[in-house]
């Protein structure tokens, strides 16, 4: 007689009880909700005080913003000419130093207020070009290679030194912080001027510009030299009938090559241009690209105090009640 055993049986710890998940579930959610309840119910009891707190912070900080002046600023983009950049960013932080060690007297010699001093600040950043961010060196490569090829002649060594200029000058933006509009605007101007009054860069800024205005007159000349020559050899292929030839005989030795001849003249013609735009650019030692307007300088809206102050306030207030909550509990069980 064989004994009976129950197939598939399980302990009863292994038995889920599918009501006994639920009624846990159920009793949880029942909580949370309580405790949404509760919150709501402090709210309501303390509505009045809060409204009060957020009122309040909403008036001190349309109240501090009435009383504070908004920071104005003005940028001024600068290109530094002669190798004067190392000059231009000493300049400022002599000027920054000054401000921040309050020496009246430095600034009373260009005529600035003195009490403009308490908000005035000045900063110096370099404008990184696009253009010049991700330089093409295969093409400057190729450019050299091609220069090369005049390396005798003077207007390359120009050519290349303008080159060099565009990618080592860039520019440069002076930012003047101040809160009182006509002062500060009037002092970034007296301030501009005093960077730009350099003896030894205003007399080596003569030289440049007496030397370019030299050079393109000699230019000039030959470019009128060159002009006659080829209206000469016009006239004889005129005369002659001959245009199977590219030379003019001047004599039973000598030649005259039309092509050089009129490549030089491209080429003056293309240093007289890059003379006279030097001319421009170089009539200021810091040569002022755009002087900007006044500027409200933006803060962000967590910064202004019309939103802080009233969540200041409720952040103080909960914690305050909290506290409480704590002290209340502590005294129970301190009592049972």
């Amino acid at each position: 007689m064989t004994d009976n055993k129950p197939v598939n049986a399980r302990p009863d710890s292994d038995e889920i009880d599918l009501g006994k998940l639920f009624k846990m579930i159920r009793n949880g959610f029942r909580a949370v909700f309580r405790s949404f309840l509760r919150f709501f119910l402090y709210l309501k009891h303390n509505f009045v005080i809060l409204a009060i707190l957020v009122f309040a912070g909403f008036a001190i900080g349309l109240a501090l913003k009435f009383v504070i002046s908004d920071e104005m600023k003005t940028e001024v983009i600068v290109k530094p000419n002669f190798d004067s950049k190392d000059y231009l960013y000493n300049v400022v932080e002599e000027i920054e130093a000054n401000l921040k060690a309050k020496d009246t007297i430095f600034f009373m010699e260009m005529g600035i207020v003195v009490a403009e001093l308490e908000t005035l600040r000045i900063e110096i950043e370099q404008i990184q070009e696009e253009r010049y961010k991700e330089m093409d060196f295969e093409g400057d490569l190729k450019y050299l290679a091609v220069l090369q090829n005049f390396k005798e002649d003077s207007f390359v060594l120009d050519a290349v030194k303008t080159e060099i200029q565009k990618k080592n000058n860039l520019h440069h933006r002076i930012t003047f912080f101040y809160k009182n509009v006509l002062a500060g605007r009037a002092a970034s101007l007296k301030l501009m001027k005093y960077i730009e009054n350099n003896l030894y860069f205003n007399e080596l800024k003569e030289v440049y510009n007496q030397n370019a205005r030299l050079k393109v007159q000699r230019n000039k000349e030959l470019i009128g030299q060159i002009d006659n020559l080829i209206k000469g050899y016009t006239e004889n292929m005129l005369k002659t009938g001959n245009t199977s030839q590219n030379t003019l005989t001047l004599d039973t030795e000598n030649g005259l090559d039309i092509t050089g001849l009129l490549a030089l003249k491209n080429s003056l013609v293309s240093d007289t241009e890059r003379k006279k735009l030097e001319l421009v650019e170089q009539e200021e030692v810091v040569h002022i690209i755009n002087y900007g307007k006044n500027q409200i300088v933006r803060t962000p809206l967590y910064a202004q105090g019309i939103t802080v102050i009233p969540a200041m306030l409720l952040t103080f207030f909960f914690i305050y009640a909290f506290i409480r909550y704590l002290n209340k509990k502590a005294l129970e069980i301190e009592k049972s």
